[in-house]
């Protein structure tokens, strides 16, 4: 099941392509090969916003702030090697990834100018 890109976000594999490839290993170890699948086409829509320094979680669909996820919401808590991964996913759809205590990711996505 793949998602459909909103217009104008880029897309999480090009701009941490690391971090997706991960993704994808880690769903797959936790037998979640539908949602692993759908790592390729996941829009990077916003950051977090929390500013907390050990955050650098983001949204890849668009949702009110303060909000519940409501119906079909569960976590899928990945194994990284080090910090953590947390998925938030709404029927089967990736809506929120947390990354928390890791080295800083890297945007690899070449510079607007």
């Amino acid at each position: 099941m793949t998602a459909p890109q909103p217009p104008n976000h880029p897309l999480v594999r090009e701009a941490f392509p690391e971090l997706a490839a991960e993704l994808v290993e880690l769903l797959e170890q936790e037998d979640e090969r539908e949602l692993a699948a759908t790592v390729r086409s996941l829009p990077l829509v916003a950051e977090c916003g929390c500013g907390d320094d050990f955050c650098q979680s983001f949204r890849t669909a668009p949702h009110p702030p303060g909000q519940p996820f409501g119906p079909g919401h569960r976590c899928v808590t990945l194994s990284p090697a080090d910090g953590m991964l947390v998925l938030d996913v709404v029927d089967g759809r990736i809506m929120y990834v947390e990354v928390l205590d890791r080295e800083p990711l890297r945007d690899t996505r070449p510079a607007q100018g």
